[in-house]
């Protein structure tokens, strides 16, 4: 029986390190040229940057302890900062109020006391959801700048069953407490965050690849159910037994033949995010200030930073650091040029006080078609309807872009270990 399985992110090489437990063979298909999907990392000039920002805060005993491996893991408390109008504020910012004016302190107060009260099942988006949570000057001036940057769509856009842990909701006392001094307490739906010591984040996985049969440069074009066969864009083809993909479901659809219309019209009405990452590498160890921080001025492009070098210094050269920044679009909206992004941010970032120009040694922007799942209303439907089809053509699809789902990376991992 020939398993096949395509794409070697977290999701396809779990899926394959599982049947390998179980005495299934199986070939991974990967279009790019090395392993680990958007937890795969590159390094330049001895800078090692992961592909899009990762950390893991695995729940499960056996998981951690696979993920360590023999190198082990870092083990950070999030303190992540945020940045607002010239002000740094410890994250979440509705808990650390104390170094903006009294004026504005006033404002979010009375409108965090005086916000509207709804019962879970009237409130229908994103954008009531943060009212009812944090009052309307508040929500207005955070998390919707926010959620257009880093979600590329409004707040009334949104539905809100993604949210979950994800915001933290203060009571009274904590919001008043935060107005006088930065809290210590760290509210962060995970208080422990944790890294590999060596290898970038990919090295999680090391021990599922060993012994996995992963086929590089194989970018697939075409499926045909029918004859079980796959083909790829240099020509080749595979037969299978058994298919099981982690593609992004527009993806995958538009290599299978005579796709109904019903799951066409499904397909389109799916939204996400695509983005850039802008990695920068500097020639001093001390100018990341923050494990990360989040940045809700609209003119500066970037919805967040991160460190490699506090993460852990095996990304960097002895006496550099370094960061990465983040700046999302939404996929049906237009995208600005590279060149235009890695200059607002660079130049951002300086005006910010971050780093100075003579500090920074290495400068890269890379473009990531797919980032985020975008949580429109129509999600649930559309992604049902597709994940129906694939299935009833004998194509199992796991994955953050597979399922269609807000799945952090030790979910990922399970969608393979269930598969």
């Amino acid at each position: 029986m020939q398993t096949i399985i395509l794409g070697s992110g977290i999701a396809g090489i779990s899926a394959g390190y599982h049947l390998n437990k179980k005495g299934i063979k199986s070939i991974i298909f990967e279009k790019d040229a090395d392993w680990g999907g958007l937890c795969g990392n590159f390094t330049i000039d001895g800078f090692r940057f992961d592909r899009f920002v990762h950390f893991s805060f695995a729940p499960d005993k056996s998981d951690k302890e696979l993920f360590a491996g023999e190198r082990g893991m870092w083990e950070h408390t999030p303190f992540p900062g945020n940045y607002y109008h010239g002000i740094w504020l410890r994250h979440p910012a509705q808990n650390n109020l104390a170094p903006l004016s009294i004026e504005e302190k006033v404002k979010i107060i009375t409108d965090f006391v005086q916000r509207p009260r709804k019962e879970p099942e009237d409130i229908h988006s994103y954008d009531e959801w943060l009212r009812v949570q944090y009052g309307n000057y508040f929500a207005e001036h955070f998390p919707f700048v926010y959620t257009r940057k880093y979600w590329g769509v409004d707040a009334h856009e949104l539905e809100t069953k993604w949210v979950g842990v994800r915001m933290y909701t203060p009571d009274l006392k904590q919001v008043l407490a935060g107005s006088y001094e930065t809290q210590k307490e760290c509210f962060y739906f995970a208080k422990k965050m944790l890294y590999p010591k060596q290898g970038g984040f990919r090295s999680i996985l090391n021990t599922c690849r060993n012994g996995l049969d992963i086929r590089f440069n194989k970018k697939v074009v075409n499926i045909n159910p029918r004859q079980k066969k796959v083909f790829f864009e240099d020509g080749t083809n595979q037969t299978y037994d058994r298919l099981i993909s982690t593609l992004p479901l527009p993806e995958i659809v538009k290599m299978l033949p005579s796709v109904p219309q019903e799951v066409m019209k499904a397909t389109a009405g799916l939204h996400w995010t695509c983005g850039y990452q802008i990695s920068l590498g500097f020639n001093r160890p001390d100018i990341a200030r923050y494990l990360w921080f989040y940045i809700y001025d609209t003119d500066i492009l970037p919805a967040r930073v991160y460190s490699p070098n506090l993460k852990s210094p095996d990304n960097v050269p002895l006496g550099c650091s370094s960061l990465q920044a983040e700046v999302f679009f939404d996929c049906k909206k237009a995208i600005l040029p590279a060149q235009q992004v890695l200059q607002n941010t660079i130049e951002k970032l300086i005006q910010m006080g971050v780093f100075k120009q003579e500090d920074l040694i290495v400068s890269d922007i890379r473009f990531e078609p797919y980032a985020n799942i975008t949580f429109v209303p129509s999600i649930y439907k559309n992604r049902q309807i597709i994940i129906d089809y694939l299935r009833s053509l004998g194509i199992e699809s796991i994955g953050r872009f597979g399922k269609w789902e807000y799945a952090w990376t030790h979910q990922a991992f399970s969608h393979g270990k269930e598969v």
